[in-house]
């Protein structure tokens, strides 16, 4: 399949580095558009694909249309493409709240998909959720689970509202874990421990207590009971996360990021 990246940004690069991994389209088949000049030498020169300032030239033989632009940038390139997409050419959105309606209005073009992928797609552990246009057809829609599928797992929902649900959690989530993290690390070194040794022992422990979560197939907050003894360290601990009121902290983030997600679709 012949796919154009309209942006070569992070996320764009990340998609693009997937799908030649594994093998799902070659360079010769794949271009870039991007007003960066630095990008597209950056992405010619590591990836092989072609690449382009001209929305409309590289969109034109392409089957799948990827847009990886900013949100900001959206209303600019809408205007370019509107009118110039053919019925067989899939448009794949990457853009974090522009809602199916507005693109198909925008681009005057019926065959949209709409996605949320997130960060760790870029090392191919990322997770995906995504929805199509009701005039989408099987066939594009196969495209654009292939596609996904190559930077980790991939959801499809019926309901576009739980992209916004999706864009919340698993989009701005890596940062909530980034943040845990960072602040971990940061409590390790202040009871003494050596930065280099508490990384390791922060970063090994949040990986393979995600993997026990699911190895295990229990609740995580049966896990947690089997790890916290009555009176003990990890007791005492946890105390203090609740008295800082950690999980009604969590639900507000989630709940913000959901409710800017919303702002962001109009």
């Amino acid at each position: 399949m012949k796919i154009t990246f309209i942006g070569g940004g992070v996320m764009g690069e990340a998609m693009l580095s997937a799908i030649l991994d594994k093998g799902l389209s070659p360079p010769q088949a794949i271009s870039v558009s991007d007003v960066d000049e630095a990008r597209r030498r950056h992405l010619e020169h590591n990836y092989g694909v072609a690449v382009m300032s001209n929305n409309r030239l590289a969109a034109d033989e392409s089957d799948i249309v990827v847009l990886a632009i900013k949100p900001q940038n959206l209303a600019k390139v809408m205007a370019e493409l509107s009118g110039q997409l053919k019925p067989n050419q899939l448009v794949l959105s990457i853009i974090a709240g522009a809602r199916i309606s507005s693109l198909c209005l925008g681009l005057n073009h019926n065959y949209v998909v709409r996605a949320m992928p997130n960060t760790p797609a870029q090392i191919g552990e990322g997770i995906s959720v995504w929805t199509a246009a009701a005039d989408v057809t099987e066939q594009q829609k196969g495209w654009a689970g292939s596609i996904l599928g190559t930077m980790g797992k991939e959801i499809y929902v019926d309901d576009e509202r739980y992209i916004d649900m999706a864009t919340a959690v698993s989009g701005s989530g890596p940062a909530y874990i980034f943040l845990f993290v960072e602040s971990l690390i940061d409590a390790a070194v202040d009871i003494g421990l050596p930065h280099d040794m508490a990384k390791e022992l922060v970063l090994q422990t949040v990986l393979g207590s995600g993997h026990f979560i699911q190895k295990s197939g229990k609740p995580p907050a049966e896990l947690r009971r089997m790890v916290t003894s009555p009176g003990g360290t990890t007791a005492e601990a946890l105390l203090q996360l609740e008295k800082g009121k950690f999980s009604e902290l969590l639900m507000q983030a989630v709940s913000a990021a959901y409710n800017k997600a919303k702002r962001l679709g109009g």
